[in-house]
């Protein structure tokens, strides 16, 4: 049940099950899962499971946190209680690895930012300018697919009159 995977997380986190059993109410408030708490696992939909370990991630005082596209479920309000909790962490001197493909999020979130391409580093530096690498990078990536596209649907056209040529000759 969510129950019982609050209480594996924080044991498996460190903390006693005193610590667990004394965090629980905010861990379930927070992830805003009702009566769902105490249904099994396997009835759980991906964005609820992420909601419950986010709540019992961030609920235990981490030293490092690293959140890898958790937040691109759920709803808008928990997105927003998640950035509140997220900046929070932060102001405490709670280290952030975020991995994401939300530009927006990377940008106001973190300071600096690395970008991967094919498993090698692209950029690295400011996040805003990291962002903009990336945004540039996206954009180099449709031309060339619509170039190919274009590039295509020339040679079709091309092949077509060459047929049309030969049947009149």
């Amino acid at each position: 049940t969510g129950r019982e995977n609050v209480m594996l997380g924080g044991l498996a986190a460190g903390l006693t099950r005193a610590e667990v059993n004394e965090k629980f109410d905010e861990i379930a408030d927070f992830s805003d899962l009702g009566d769902f708490i105490d249904m099994p696992m396997r009835t759980y939909s991906s964005g609820m499971k992420s909601r419950l370990g986010f709540a019992i991630t961030t609920i235990i005082d981490p030293d490092i946190l690293i959140i890898d596209e958790a937040l691109a479920v759920g709803d808008a309000l928990f997105q927003k209680r998640c950035f509140q909790k997220i900046e929070r962490l932060l102001s405490d001197g709670v280290t952030l690895l975020f991995v994401s493909h939300d530009q927006e999020s990377v940008r106001t979130l973190t300071n600096r930012a690395v970008l991967l391409r094919k498993g090698r580093v692209a950029a690295f530096g400011v996040s805003s300018e990291v962002v903009l690498e990336y945004r540039r990078q996206l954009h180099d990536d449709e031309s060339a697919y619509f170039g190919e596209i274009a590039k295509r649907i020339g040679d079709k056209a091309a092949q077509a009159n060459a047929v049309k040529l030969d049947v009149s000759a």
